[in-house]
């Protein structure tokens, strides 16, 4: 449901290294901003000369303190530590070490937009030209907590409009976004170029038209999985009616008609687009004539996929086939959405160089996809509709040796059908697929067999996500708890960071995690668990973990209180529907008072004293928010 260099080491070569990095911070066509960090405007301190020193008429040379040449050295090693984890270390070394770091980064990252205000991370960092922002916790995406919650994009637009006038990209994530927003951002960066929006809402078509008919630099605006109004404004005739800069246009999310001719007209002048996706209003004879129009295209999102009524009468169509085959750089294929499968044989020619194909909107079957998937030899990333059934699956293992990533959705998300994937397609991939590092699979049936085979063929396994839907499933085959399948991921995949658990589990898989999961970072846990003990042992096995995503399943205060020694160092907590009181939370409050402690009520009808619907938790170093709705309790 996006190369670091080593400088010269010479003492000779020092001035090549301060042009350098000074060139790296500007733009072709723009001065350095007043505050750009070079030797020249650094101010100097200096040692004082000892007695007889030399005549008073003569010159004195006066030598930089050693603090200041260290600090000189270090400006031009840190321009060159783009790692955030790396930077962050650095940080802590000392106290020149953290001014410099802070002076030296021009890329910040805040994954949580409550943990800091924009006004403390702005006093810190001044020069920064890229700001990514996380709002809202991933269960939103599954409609667990109520609109309106918050995440507001406005303050921090607000504060870097009169901070960082040299700002490039902004990339945002579950944050709520205005059209007044995107105006604020659009007037106040004039060499903006960077726009990305993943599960954001709150803006429409008229904020993306203030947004690409000010941003005359726009290189970038890709629009992911957000919910755009439409206010029937026609925000694609906005882009300026000269040569764009345009490398990225995503804009399949966006659900409203667009006036096609202007697209057409906006892919001519745009030469170096790369990346395109559309939205299901554009159809597959309008795709054939944006292909020919950017043959150079690498990422291609194809829109509907099927032809529009008035052509579907036609009875001899354009040469699809030719289009895709004239797309010689194709790497990353998308799109397919309302699909004829009649249609699909067009994309062949290019099947051969893809390394992505995402399928998640296309109903295919098995006997649709081999064709096509029989071709695609150098696929690295695959996602799909569990349509294809575990045949599909087979063939994706036959032939995707290079596999690393897998998605495989369900068509049908009820728990109270029989699935079409299930064991028998995992246990078929991690035969086939022995490279593969991330996999998300929904099924309806499970083996622990299987999980145990995967945690020995897919050893590099980084992520491992499986969703068994229908509430605590057992091992279909024995009966059992599918305690020993993800026992064996967390021991045998020693790359493991993410996991997600599902189907039925005791205790005893929770006790595998503590002791195995010394690296995992990200555990989701739904209907999982038979007691208290549970969540204890992850808590206190698992000291990397820093976001815990928890819904209905059976754990207490107890539980919640056995974390009072890791909560400062995790990102998040969240649980919903389980077994907490509010008094148990209360009591995290009084342990640990810079944890923000935020009780969400759903239902107006329960009992907030008593019982806590969910419980989202997290680190702040401004304390409780101001912006809290009505049904949101900060304790």
């Amino acid at each position: 449901m996006i190369t670091n260099k080593k400088p010269r080491s010479s003492d000779t070569d020092s001035n090549y290294m301060r042009d350098d990095r000074t060139e790296m911070s500007e733009d072709d066509d723009r001065s350095p901003p007043s505050n750009s960090i070079t030797h020249d405007s650094s101010p100097t301190r200096t040692c004082n000369p000892g007695p007889g020193s030399g005549s008073s008429s003569v010159p004195e040379y006066l030598a930089p303190c050693p603090d200041q040449v260290l600090e000189n050295v270090l400006e031009n090693v840190l321009w060159f530590l783009t790692s955030r984890k790396d930077r962050n270390a650095a940080s802590l070394v000392c106290r020149s070490w953290y001014r410099v770091e802070a002076l030296t980064r021009s890329d910040l990252f805040i994954g949580n937009c409550y943990a800091v205000s924009p006004k403390r991370a702005m006093s810190r960092f001044t020069r920064i030209r890229s700001v990514t922002l996380k709002g809202k916790p991933r269960f939103a995406d599954f409609n667990l907590m109520p609109p309106y919650w918050g995440a507001h994009f406005a303050p921090w637009v607000s504060a870097m409009a009169m901070t960082y006038p040299w700002l490039e990209k902004v990339h945002l994530k579950r944050m709520s976004v205005t059209d007044d927003d995107l105006a604020l951002l659009a007037e106040s960066f004039s060499g903006f170029k960077e726009l990305v929006l993943v599960c954001c809402d709150g803006f429409g078509t008229s904020g993306l038209a203030i947004v690409v008919s000010r941003c005359r630099q726009l290189k970038v605006l890709d629009l992911i999985e957000s919910d755009v109004s439409d206010d029937e404004v026609d925000w694609i005739s906005c882009f300026p009616d000269t040569e764009t800069c345009l490398e990225s246009l995503i804009f399949d999310c966006v659900d409203c008609p667009i006036d096609f001719d202007e697209l057409e007209r906006l892919v001519a002048r745009s030469p170096s687009l790369k990346k395109l996706r559309l939205n299901r209003y554009v159809s597959i004879g309008q795709l054939y004539r944006l292909m020919i129009r950017a043959p150079h295209l690498t990422h291609l999102g194809t829109g509907s996929f099927s032809p529009s009524e008035d052509v579907a009468q036609v009875e001899q169509g354009p040469d699809y086939a030719s289009a895709f085959a004239a797309c010689k750089s194709l790497v990353c294929l998308s799109g397919f959405r309302e699909i004829i499968p009649d249609y699909l044989p067009a994309i062949n020619p290019v099947c051969a160089n893809l390394t992505s194909l995402n399928f998640s909107f296309a109903d295919v079957s098995a006997e649709q996809l081999k064709p096509i998937i029989s071709n695609c030899h150098k696929l690295q990333i695959f996602w799909v509709l569990d349509s294809i059934c575990d045949e599909g699956l087979q063939a994706v293992a036959a032939t995707c040796k290079e596999l690393r990533e897998l998605r495989v959705f369900p068509v049908d998300p009820r728990e109270d059908i029989e699935g079409p994937v299930s064991e028998v397609g995992l246990q078929a991939i991690s035969e086939g697929c022995r490279k593969l590092q991330s996999i998300l699979y929904f099924c309806h049936r499970m083996t622990n067999a299987a999980v145990v085979a995967m945690s020995k063929n897919c050893a590099d396994l980084v992520v491992f996500r499986l969703c068994i839907m229908g509430r605590h499933q057992p091992d279909h085959v024995t009966g059992e708890p599918m305690d020993e399948g993800f026992g064996a991921i967390v021991k045998n995949c020693k790359k493991l960071t993410r996991l997600a658990v599902s189907g039925l589990l005791t205790d005893r898989a929770f006790a595998y995690i503590g002791k195995y999961g010394k690296i995992v970072r990200t555990l989701s846990v739904a209907f999982a668990g038979d007691s208290d003990m549970g969540l204890k042992y992850v808590l206190e096995g698992c000291p990397r973990l820093q976001k815990l995503e928890i819904r209905d399943s059976p754990f207490g205060d107890a539980a919640l209180l056995s974390g009072l020694h890791h909560y400062y160092n995790m990102r998040f907590l969240w649980m919903s529907a389980c077994k907490l009181s509010r008094q148990g939370c209360q009591q995290i409050t009084q342990a640990l008072p810079r944890l923000v402690v935020e009780v969400i009520k759903h239902d107006d009808n329960v009992d907030m004293d008593e019982y806590v619907d969910t419980l989202y938790m997290y680190r702040s170093l401004e304390g409780p928010r101001d912006d809290a709705p009505r049904f949101v309790s900060i304790l």
